[in-house]
Order: C-alpha cells, then sequence, then structure tokens
C-alpha cells in the first residue's frame, strides 16, 4: 500500500470565475457554470486545478518540463516487448473544489457570505485535522454550524409591521432580493470557519457578516448570487451581432472561498518539495475559462504540507 501526505488548497476569487459545464444546449444560448449535483452550487474540477498547475509549472524554464512530470505524471507509453500500455501515474491526486462561502449582496451590509451544512461538512472533513480552533481543539471536533445562524458581525433588521414579525416567528430576520430569511440562532462566533485569516479582498476574513442557511436554499441563493454578462461578437463592417454570435456567461462572484483536498504519494527517497505556485506555496493563479476577457484570477494558497 502506497502512503499519502495529506493537504489541501483555498481559492479566493479575485474576478468572476466560470468553470463551463458540458450541458448548457437546451438552455438555449447560456453558458452555464459545472455544479455540484447535490447543493448545486459552483465547482472547480480536480483536472482544470491540476491542469492549470502543470501547464504553469510546463512552461516555467528548462526544468519545467522534467519537474512537470515527476509531480503531475505523463502520458502512457507502449512496451513493444509486452504489448501493452505502462503508465506514468501522476504523485499530486487533486479533487474537485467546492465552495466554503459564498458572497451575496444583501441590503443593508451590503455583502453576506453564505453557506450551508453540507459545503462546511465537507470543508471539515478536509481541514479538520489541520486547523485549530484552540490550544486543545481542532476543527474536526466541534459541531457544524446549524442552518439560521449569523455571525458576530451580521447586521440583523428588525421587521417593523406585526403582520412581517408573526410570519417570521419573532426571530431576527435578514433580507436579501428573494425575500426575508429568519435567523434562529445570532451574534455566533463563525470565525473558525472561515479557512483564511485574511483575504485579498477584504480586510480581515476572521470579521466577516456571514450566515448558514439550510442545504435546500443554498441552491437559490447561490443563483442569485451568480455574476451573469451577456456578450455578443459584431460583424466586421457594421456594429450589429453577428449570426447566432449572442450569448449569456454565467460565473461564481469575486470573494468566493473554494476549498480542495490534495494526496501526495510518498516515494522512497524524494523530497516533499512540491511548490507549484512560482516556486511558493501560495500565489496568483488563472482557473477556468474566458481569462482574455476578465475571468478567473484566483489567489490559492496551499495549507496542510508543512
Amino acid at each position: 500500500m502506497y502512503k499519502y501526505t495529506k493537504g489541501y488548497g483555498i481559492i479566493e476569487t479575485l474576478a468572476p470565475l466560470h468553470v463551463g459545464a458540458t450541458a448548457g444546449e437546451e438552455t438555449g444560448n447560456l453558458n452555464l457554470i459545472f455544479r455540484d449535483q447535490f447543493t448545486q452550487t459552483g465547482i472547480i474540477p480536480g483536472s482544470s486545478i491540476r491542469g492549470r498547475l502543470r501547464s504553469d509549472l510546463y512552461q516555467s524554464g528548462e526544468e519545467g518540463e522534467k519537474l512537470a512530470e515527476n509531480w503531475y505524471g505523463r502520458a502512457a507509453e507502449r512496451n513493444k516487448d509486452i504489448e501493452k500500455e505502462i503508465e506514468f501515474e501522476s504523485r499530486i491526486k487533486i479533487e474537485h473544489a467546492s465552495i466554503v462561502w459564498l458572497p451575496v449582496f444583501c441590503p443593508g451590509q451590503p455583502i453576506v457570505w453564505v453557506s450551508c451544512p453540507r459545503l462546511l461538512m465537507r470543508y471539515q472533513r478536509i481541514a479538520g485535522d489541520f486547523v485549530k480552533v484552540d490550544e486543545k481543539k481542532y476543527l474536526n471536533k466541534i459541531q457544524i454550524p446549524k442552518p439560521g445562524t449569523g455571525s458576530k458581525d451580521l447586521v440583523e433588521r428588525k421587521l417593523k409591521t406585526e403582520a412581517a414579525q408573526k410570519k417570521a416567528g419573532g426571530k431576527e430576520v435578514l433580507f436579501f432580493n428573494f425575500g426575508f430569511l429568519s435567523l434562529s440562532k445570532t451574534k455566533e462566533d463563525l470565525s473558525p470557519w472561515f479557512p483564511l485569516d485574511t483575504m485579498l479582498t477584504c480586510e480581515s476574513a476572521k470579521q466577516l457578516p456571514a450566515v448558514v442557511v439550510e442545504d435546500k436554499q443554498m441552491a437559490l441563493i447561490h443563483d442569485m448570487a451568480l455574476y451573469r454578462q451577456s456578450r455578443v461578437a459584431l460583424k466586421k463592417d457594421q456594429k450589429v451581432v453577428d449570426d447566432r454570435a449572442f450569448f449569456n456567461v454565467e460565473a461564481l462572484p469575486e470573494s468566493t472561498l473554494m476549498v480542495f483536498p490534495i494526496g501526495i504519494k510518498d516515494r522512497e527517497g524524494d523530497k516533499l518539495d512540491w511548490k507549484p505556485l512560482n516556486n511558493s506555496r501560495e500565489g496568483d493563479i488563472y482557473l477556468g475559462g474566458l481569462e482574455s476577457v476578465g475571468f478567473g484570477h484566483c489567489y490559492m494558497t496551499i495549507k496542510g504540507l508543512e
């Protein structure tokens, strides 16, 4: 049995992120993003992350090709003597990146980061052995926040009318574009569930207004939060849309936080000196498509391999 060194990666989107889905023809000219089948929230396939890291390393210099093959493997070759293909397996194992916190516009906040128990459960499974809550306790030893939990920095809105208060059951509420969201617990410390101490798009990742919703509510909130843009191709001699060259794009918004697990196959005599981001374990990276029109810029941080 092989042994694997485990770690994980955190992605903070610095621009809208579009990783296209294979489906979409049935919805017309809408370029959909790839989604998790259960929560219907956007994900980045592990192959997309691995492919970008391999490509960047491959083109990094004279030793790039050799290093890329060492870490990420190379194409199978056929041995003429035994007439079968021999695989050159990748040492790096990367699973898909799922959302941990999704920023959503909320009047009066103006941004609230939203998650649900299923997404937080995956983050706990991936990073639970690495993230310390205090000196004696790790993340995998604490309970996942229940739906309706709001953070300390969340500004709740009090309903003024009796009818609205009765409908909300006397609870504090949060107003989204689709309606009111009732909160059962507020002023909770959700900082252990934010994977970064600081973010490039915020002053602090530990003091953000956040709320946990039910799994079944997450898909609706996710669709409301997506970045959408219409794009066209014009004719060369006129400012008129070319034939069938009009389509819409959806993408994960800026300041989304995502997590993915990493496994590295241990080899006897080899050092664990994997530094995929410009000879470092954190840095800028472009993921997904439409880079030329401003999509895909992210900041990636590799953790747990120290």
